[in-house]
């Protein structure tokens, strides 16, 4: 396991190995079991390419009202909790005794991809934000603060974790495009990406 820094992202490439990346992947199966994935709209209308659900007290969403986290998965039932083998790669990476709040899961298939954004719909800046990437390789693309410049692009594969804290915590970031069915983690092909966040 090596950690590489891109413009202030700590990039562990590696960090799960394959058993600790199928762990991952079963309790992921457990909370979509719960609280399915479902494919929000943009504020625009528009569908985003990616599949998502969350755990945690809160939930990412987004509709026409804007992006937003909520108590409630879009069917009513309440958002199950971040499994512990989730929480414990948080603490490896961070050393926070705060725990996050929310673990948004996107799930990417063939042809979809996220476009440059920052994450700053948590209420304080300064707790980072960490992803974890399992399944597919994804090509994941690095910014700036602010949009336009020049940007770096490298592959994340099963097992790689990135966090995004202190100056590049708003820096922005995005997913280019998958290469699908690079990895037989997941036995229809595609990309799991977690996300972290301490929201309140």
């Amino acid at each position: 396991m090596s950690c590489l820094e891109l413009r202030g992202f700590e990039i562990w490439k590696g960090m799960l190995d394959p058993a600790r990346q199928e762990a991952v992947v079963a309790a992921v199966r457990d909370v979509v079991s719960a609280a399915p994935l479902f494919r929000p709209e943009t504020p625009y209308g528009r569908p985003m390419s990616v599949r998502m659900t969350s755990a945690g007290r809160l939930g990412w969403y987004s509709d026409r009202r804007g992006y937003r986290y909520a108590p409630r998965h879009p069917g009513g039932a309440e958002w199950p909790a971040i499994p512990e083998v989730i929480l414990t790669i948080w603490q490896e990476v961070t050393g926070l005794e705060r725990q996050p709040d929310c673990c948004l899961i996107n799930w990417y298939g063939e042809d979809a991809r996220m476009g440059l954004h920052q994450d700053r719909d948590e209420a304080d800046l300064s707790w980072p934000v960490v992803s974890i990437s399992l399944g597919d390789d994804g090509l994941f693309r690095i910014g700036n603060p602010t949009r336009g410049g020049s940007t770096e692009s490298l592959w994340l594969t099963s097992g790689d974790v990135v966090v995004m804290g202190g100056a590049a915590r708003l820096t922005y970031h995005g997913i280019d495009r998958i290469r699908f069915r690079s990895s037989r983690l997941l036995p229809k092909g595609g990309r799991l990406n977690l996300t972290l966040r301490v929201v309140t």
